[in-house]
């Protein structure tokens, strides 16, 4: 879709990102129902400010350190992260050494190709799970989220997954894994479920995360490990609650 958005309209990122997205469903890389998701992460941005809550910042440090732990760390990749950010999911996939996998909710060969072509054409040197690679499965998941290359997921110790549904998440969790999670929403299950949720934009969230794991790429494993463990996510959670809640009270009071 070819619009013109200029850019000095107020909403010349969001806009963009819009048709980022209505374009991507043409080429099969993002679902329809990818629209209505996004749709519901943005009326959660707008409660942020549309700018990274500062409970984020802590929940984006503890995943760069988890992810540099991480024994076997993967990063899941759907239509919309995919369509959103490729090139620094890449950079991501490069800097902490996490092989990205194809997971979707709704699933065809078709698309699972598609996005890993979008990945690919962004500088990805391999992309996991596509058409049988994902011979595994997640028990008691009943959705095409099941499947998992057992070379990915299926063997991962961290999973990162980003804009994901609450039901794999707590599979992944019961499986033993730990789940970083981007949501915009802290109430979903998703984010109340993962063991490091980090409430903000994906497209804002990447990188800033690229940039953490550089910043501590060089620490000391025990360093690491000691971000990791004083991290709680309830606690990160109900101040990711409390920031929104200030905002909300600053807006009702603009203009008097």
């Amino acid at each position: 879709m070819d619009i013109h958005v200029p850019k000095d309209h107020p909403r010349y990122q969001s806009i963009s990102v819009r048709e980022k997205l209505i374009e991507m469903v043409e080429s099969k890389v993002v679902a329809p129902a990818g629209l209505i998701a996004h749709g519901r992460g943005e009326a959660f941005d707008y409660l942020c400010g549309e700018d990274t809550p500062k409970p984020a910042y802590r929940a984006i440090e503890a995943a760069a350190a988890c992810l540099l732990t991480a024994k076997h760390p993967v990063l899941s990749i759907n239509g919309n992260a995919a369509a959103l950010c490729p090139e620094d999911l890449v950079t991501l996939s490069q800097l902490s050494g996490a092989p990205m996998e194809v997971n979707l909710f709704y699933r065809t060969v078709e698309r699972e190709k598609a996005i890993a072509e979008v990945l690919y054409k962004a500088g990805a040197k391999e992309v996991l799970g596509v058409g049988d690679e994902a011979s595994d499965s997640i028990p008691e998941i009943g959705s095409e989220r099941r499947r998992i290359d057992p070379r990915g997921i299926g063997s991962a110790d961290v999973v990162f997954v980003p804009l994901e549904d609450g039901d794999r998440t707590e599979g992944l969790v019961g499986m033993g894994k730990t789940v970083i999670t981007i949501d915009l929403n802290p109430l979903s299950r998703t984010a109340r479920k993962a063991n490091i949720s980090i409430v903000d934009n994906i497209i804002r969230v990447i990188p800033l995360l690229n940039e953490a794991v550089e910043k501590l790429k060089d620490r000391k494993r025990e360093e690491l490990e000691k971000i990791t463990a004083d991290f709680s996510n309830q606690h990160n959670l109900r101040a990711s609650l409390d920031f929104i809640a200030d905002q909300l009270h600053s807006f009702s009071f603009e203009g008097e």
